[in-house]
């Protein structure tokens, strides 16, 4: 592994250095000859960091862990991994903390699952089916006593029941102004859609309180190539306002990210308090070769306060048959960039990291 900021050890390495920094400066200060730019520092994340897993979530506990758990393509289990740092979770260890049921509910479709620490415990949110009726797809709920989520048991706490009995998924969970919410994507009855995205307050982390307001719906072109699709929802808060990103569209090259925006003195159970991105805010590159972006949650850097949006992507655009059965989205992470406004900066899904063994070595 390089360490940009290294002294070379080797003392003729040492001198060739001060050689080379000194033939820097000479350039620099004599008009008319040309000097190299500086070489740019390598990217920080090794990217894609998981393959295989989509739709992943990474939450940074107070205990200097990252805890990171994704879809994986059986759609027939729970994941856990754990690591002090993000680029170590490429390779830590793979726990299997919950399987499906060889029938009834929670029978198929595993999907989506996130992680969090409320009040003192730990729970997970995750999509799944009825082995018999593998469509029917609602969220359900793990919990955990323990203070390591790899140990104690995970406890059903059962179906986490909205308004309808429809397709509903893709469940993240948030406090703000002392109260907690949950956002989802749910079809609505009457609507000629496949998800939204809606908004409740809780009552405990397994129980809405009512009502649900929808935040979004597919409207706009990009959102609606192959499916009319608004999911994956995620909240991060920043300079005065949340932002919730969400995908959109077929989960093939055309999946895409969606904005949405309140101000953070806003009743949030207000839809109106929302505005809408008009254009997809984070969308598939032919240049860095990365297709399909979306499904995404935020985290923070090592250094505690630089933000990170982690998502998937694939690395080709073509797909034989069903993208759901294409287990090639990868899992990946960069840096969240802000604009002078205070709205976040996504970019372009990075390329994939090439690593030169030579340097590297």
């Amino acid at each position: 592994m390089s360490r940009d900021n290294d002294v070379p050890r080797d003392p003729h390495r040492r001198l060739l250095l001060k050689g080379a920094l000194a033939a820097g400066a000479l350039a620099a200060a004599t008009p008319g000859i040309a000097h190299a730019a500086p070489t740019p520092k390598a990217p920080p994340y090794v990217n894609p960091l998981v393959r295989n897993r989509a739709d992943p979530h990474i939450h940074r506990h107070a205990d200097g862990h990252y805890y990171f758990t994704a879809t994986a393509p059986e759609y027939d289990r729970i994941i856990l991994r754990r690591s002090r740092t993000l680029n170590g979770l490429a390779t830590a260890a793979e726990s299997v903390i919950w399987t499906k049921h060889a029938t009834g509910p929670m029978g198929a479709h595993i999907w989506a699952p996130e992680i969090h620490r409320i009040g003192g415990k730990w729970y997970i949110y995750f999509a799944s089916a009825p082995a018999e009726s593998v469509w029917d797809i609602r969220i359900w709920v793990l919990e955990n006593a323990n203070a390591d989520p790899f140990k104690g048991s995970w406890t059903e706490k059962g179906q986490l029941k909205t308004a309808w009995e429809t397709f509903s998924l893709d469940a993240t969970t948030f406090t703000h102004r002392g109260s907690r919410y949950l956002a989802w994507a749910q079809h609505e009855p009457g609507m000629d859609n496949n998800t939204g995205i809606f908004l409740s307050k809780m009552a405990n982390p397994w129980t809405l309180t009512g009502p649900q307001v929808r935040l979004t719906t597919p409207e706009y072109d990009w959102e609606c190539i192959g499916y009319k699709v608004n999911e994956g929802p995620s909240v991060i808060a920043r300079n005065g306002r949340l932002f919730m990103s969400y995908s959109a569209s077929a989960t093939d090259f055309n999946y895409c990210m969606g904005l949405l925006t309140v101000d953070a003195d806003a009743d949030l159970m207000d839809p109106a308090n929302w505005s809408k991105s008009p254009t997809p805010v984070f969308t598939s590159n032919d240049t860095t070769k990365q297709y399909g972006p979306g499904h995404n949650s935020f985290t923070v850097a090592e250094d505690g306060c630089s933000d990170v949006l982690v998502y998937h992507a694939r690395q080709y655009k073509e797909i034989v048959g069903d993208p759901l059965n294409d287990p090639n989205r990868h899992t990946r992470v960069q840096k969240l960039g802000w604009n002078a406004d205070g709205t976040p900066d996504f970019g372009i899904p990075v390329a994939d990291t090439v690593i030169d063994t030579e340097v590297a070595s």
